[in-house]
């Protein structure tokens, strides 16, 4: 079950009614008639009048984002949950929705509490009653409005805009109190620092959630939110520049601002109209947010990220009663926990991310500019990310250790959501972001110029069937240890292609890869007539996207005479069009090296878990080693190093060691050898043991395989193919070479062939 048919609009309300009433209700509240004073007494009235400027900027580019998310798309209950959720998925949805909830539940307490501090600084036969007993009961009765009747709650807005407009009037028209009423200078009072000002005052400025939260009660939200939103945080603009100013003409200098809470009605021209306007604004906003915050809850629930039991509506008006009993005893449990000046920095920190997210939902979405991206109301991308960096500034500055706090709560929601593999059924703009990010950065690739210091692996792995050649797809693991590409390609003959025969191999492999922990890309390529060695050598000349293409090819050795040649041909072609090659021995399982993938076998669904391929290369007892043959000559040389580097360096190759060894031609020294390869490691930075190794008789490839019997992996050169060189002239060499590696463990012959210096990477 979805969230709510947008067709289906129980009410119906307008902009007016709908948006700027609650929106607007919620700003005239609680703070401006009991913490203004408070506020210019602390600040002055030139950095209260910068305090509501930069506040106010925040909420009005929240609200330009918010105004294009409404006009993009149909927005469904929930309000930001919804936009928010829509844009950048579900479990980030949920993350945010969530405390977006609790923002509006403990804002329920909060201007409960503030309507209850201003009755019983209003009432002197009420002075002595708890103010926990009467905010429940104040709530309770919130409760009963909202819980049966949205639509009555709304109009009886209407009511309380008329008594606070009326106390406005009676407040502007006032005239400075008696003299004892002002009491000491304010120069005796002890003030707070700006950003100490700023938490508490920010609540002020976010009534714009409680209209965008009606959004599945609204005829039209894509017309009702921007006009309703941004009329009402323009209006609440204009009120709060013009309250401070009053303030300081009325009381300028006086302890009183501080002190005295109720400092506003004994300004006013008539102080029982301002009283009126206090519990009107109080409850009104109070009633907003009981409206607000339960259908959050339904709209989360009805996207089935919480229990299914709190989306449900009951009636014709679809009244979210259950949630909406459940933040009543939320709000209930705040209002005994603390009063304003404690909840108020709480409100401002939540708030202050809902707020991030939406500039920063809005401002993707216009970078990106997909085509579903049509809003009716449009806004700049830069206004929108400035908006972000405007909420995420003024989290810092009121205090780093909050904000931790409170993206750690989000970043935790969404990692248990996360780990719940949620599949949401709409679109989001995450992968349009990653393709305009890869577009950008491919461009920025192909204006730049390659280097060895930058050089990253892309493998293009061979290997057909990967579950036949396990120690090759490793080590293409091992040495991209998660930072290069790895692409492990199979190829099906053309006679024996279709769409789902592919379909099925590419699920096999990534089935493979997936078991084995393996970050690669699976791709199938359709070819190889008249054989597989065909569609191979196509893969090499055409895989890849503008700048991003394998720099280096990964396969296995050929135990089959005929296939020598086609192997040669692959390793020329590779070498021609400057793609390094690494040939492995011992790359399949038991002594399986044929590189020809098998097209039945692996077109085959989904290999089971069961597979007969040996275990995952794990650390034995004793450390795992490399050995590196190595003569420091020719372009191969600082290629070698750098494959043997990234294995040592894999993440789960942690215990491997690097051993560079050297077979010493007649007339070396064993130790100036050893002291010179010492002396080399160190300058490059790259620990390792050294191994010069006299032949004593043995032939240089029996004397590596008498010293590399017992490594993990063995790294040789590999010469490059002479210009005019005929294949089967080449494959005779490489034939030699596998020839040679039998005795040895996993054995890989590179070549280096890119036009580039690998002496960079180790400079």
């Amino acid at each position: 079950m979805s969230s709510r048919d947008s067709t289906a609009r129980p009410h119906g309300f307008g902009t007016f009614q709908g948006v700027f009433t609650p929106s607007i209700l919620t700003i005239i509240g609680v703070v401006m008639y009991l913490r203004f004073g408070w506020v210019l007494g602390n600040l002055g009235l030139g950095a209260t009048l910068l305090l509501v400027t930069a506040s106010s900027a925040i909420t009005f580019l929240t609200g330009l984002s918010v105004s294009a998310l409404a006009t993009n798309r149909e927005v469904g209950g929930g309000g930001a949950y919804y936009m928010v959720s829509r844009a950048f998925g579900a479990e980030v949805g949920a993350a945010v929705g969530i405390p977006l909830y609790l923002s509006q539940a403990i804002a329920i307490a909060f201007y409960v509490a503030g309507f209850t501090e201003a009755f019983l600084g209003s009432v002197p036969a009420a002075a002595n009653w708890d103010p926990r007993l009467v905010g429940t009961v104040v709530l309770l009765s919130l409760a009963a409005l909202s819980l049966f009747s949205a639509n009555l709650a709304l109009k009886a807005q209407y009511v309380i805009m008329a008594a606070i407009v009326a106390s406005l009037v009676s407040f502007f028209l006032g005239t400075a109190p008696a003299p004892d009423v002002l009491g000491n200078p304010l120069s005796t009072v002890a003030k707070k620092d700006f950003w100490t000002v700023l938490a508490v005052f920010f609540p002020a400025v976010t009534g714009i959630l409680s209209g965008v939260g009606m959004s599945g009660d609204l005829a039209d939200p894509g017309r009702a939110i921007p006009r309703g939103t941004l009329g009402a945080v323009l209006t609440g603009w204009v009120i709060y520049m013009a309250v401070p100013i009053a303030f300081q003409h009325f009381a300028g200098g006086s302890a009183a601002l501080i002190e005295d809470p109720m400092l506003f009605a004994k300004c006013a021209r008539w102080a029982g109209a301002v009283t009126v306007g206090v519990w009107a604004a109080c409850l009104s906003s109070a009633l907003g947010s009981l409206l607000a915050a339960p259908r959050v809850v339904q709209a989360v629930a009805r996207d089935r990220l919480l229990p299914e039991a709190f989306g449900r509506g009951y009636g014709p008006s679809d009244e979210p009663r259950l949630a909406t009993t459940f933040t009543l005893l939320l709000a209930t449990a705040c209002i005994w926990a603390g009063g304003v000046d404690l909840l108020a920095p709480v409100l401002t920190m939540i708030n202050l991310i809902v707020y991030a997210l939406l500039n920063l939902s809005a401002g993707f979405e216009e970078l990106v500019g997909s085509p579903s991206w049509r809003p009716r109301f449009r806004v700049p991308a830069p206004l929108s990310l400035l908006g972000f960096a405007g909420c995420a500034t003024v989290m810092l500055l009121i205090s780093a250790s909050a904000t931790i706090v409170a993206v750690a709560v989000v970043a935790t929601l969404h990692w248990i959501l996360m780990r719940r593999r949620l599949n949401a059924r709409w679109g989001d703009i995450r992968r349009g972001f990653r393709l305009w990010t890869v577009q950008r950065s491919l461009r920025a690739l192909a204006d730049s110029a390659d280097d060895g210091r930058n050089w990253q692996p892309d493998l293009l792995v061979l290997a057909g069937t990967p579950s036949r050649r396990p120690r090759l797809v490793r080590l293409a693991g091992a040495i991209a240890r998660d930072h290069g590409l790895v692409t492990v390609a199979a190829v099906i003959p053309a006679e024996n292609w279709t769409a789902a025969r592919a379909d099925s191999m590419r699920q096999a492999i990534r089935a493979y890869l997936d078991r084995e922990g393996l970050h690669a890309f699976a791709y199938v390529h359709p070819g190889g007539t008249p054989s597989p060695w065909t569609g191979m050598r196509e893969m090499v000349r055409t895989y890849g996207f503008g700048p991003v293409a394998p720099n280096t090819i990964l396969l296995g050795f050929t135990s089959d005479p005929a296939a020598q040649p086609e192997l040669a041909a692959l390793v020329q072609l590779a070498a021609q069009m400057r793609r390094n090659v690494v040939l492995v021995a011992g790359a399949g399982a038991g002594d399986e090296e044929d590189n020809v993938p098998s097209p039945p076998a692996a077109a085959t669904p989904a290999e089971p878990a069961t597979s007969t391929a040996p275990p995952p290369l794990a650390p034995p007892p004793r450390p795992f080693r490399i050995d590196l043959w190595w003569r420091g000559k020719g372009p191969n040389a600082p290629f070698l190093l750098a494959l043997a580097w990234l294995v040592q360096h894999a993440r789960r190759h942690e215990a491997t060691c690097l051993r560079l060894c050297h077979v010493l031609e007649p007339g070396e020294s064993s130790s100036a050898v050893a002291a010179t390869l010492r002396a080399f490691l160190a300058q490059i930075r790259v620990d390792g043991e050294v191994n010069p190794v006299a032949p004593a008789g043995r032939s240089p490839m029996q004397a590596i395989r008498d010293e590399s019997a017992d490594a993990f992996l063995v790294i040789m050169g590999l010469r490059a193919p002479l210009p005019d060189e005929a294949p089967a002239a080449y494959g005779a060499y490489l034939d030699a070479c596998r020839a040679s590696a039998t005795g040895l463990p996993l054995t890989a012959f590179a070549l280096a062939a890119e036009s580039l210096d690998f002496r960079g990477i180790f400079a």
